[in-house]
């Protein structure tokens, strides 16, 4: 966390948290429309239904290892950073289900007492 003086860390645009969580497939979907590729082509060319690839661009059904790694074969977006950014949109999702908070502040009590 970075701190200036004189200003709520809160404030401070590293320490800021986004609005709305990014989904890789959010990636793809621009890298495919800057490109001019359409999704049915892409979903063809890299022998991936249609349906699944749409439901990955549109946030729906997250990117696995084999998908990062067919996106940086297709598209040159290292696999790498695709699944980094996966894991940060799985982990900020949970964090935000009310159900999992929930449990996660009674195991906190739990351990606070051992």
């Amino acid at each position: 966390m970075l701190h200036v003086d004189n200003v709520d860390d809160s404030m401070v645009a590293n320490n800021l948290t986004p609005y709305r969580f990014t989904h890789p497939g959010e990636i793809v979907k621009d890298e495919l429309e800057d490109r001019g590729i359409s999704q049915r082509a892409f979903a063809h060319a890299v022998g991936m239904s249609y349906s699944v690839l749409n439901e990955i661009l549109n946030a729906r059904r997250p990117i696995t290892t084999n998908t990062a790694l067919l996106f940086e074969a297709a598209l040159g977006l290292p696999a790498d950073v695709l699944m980094g950014v996966q894991t940060k949109y799985n982990l900020r999702t949970a964090r935000k289900n009310s159900e999992i908070e929930s449990w996660l502040q009674n195991i906190r009590k739990a351990v606070a007492v051992l």
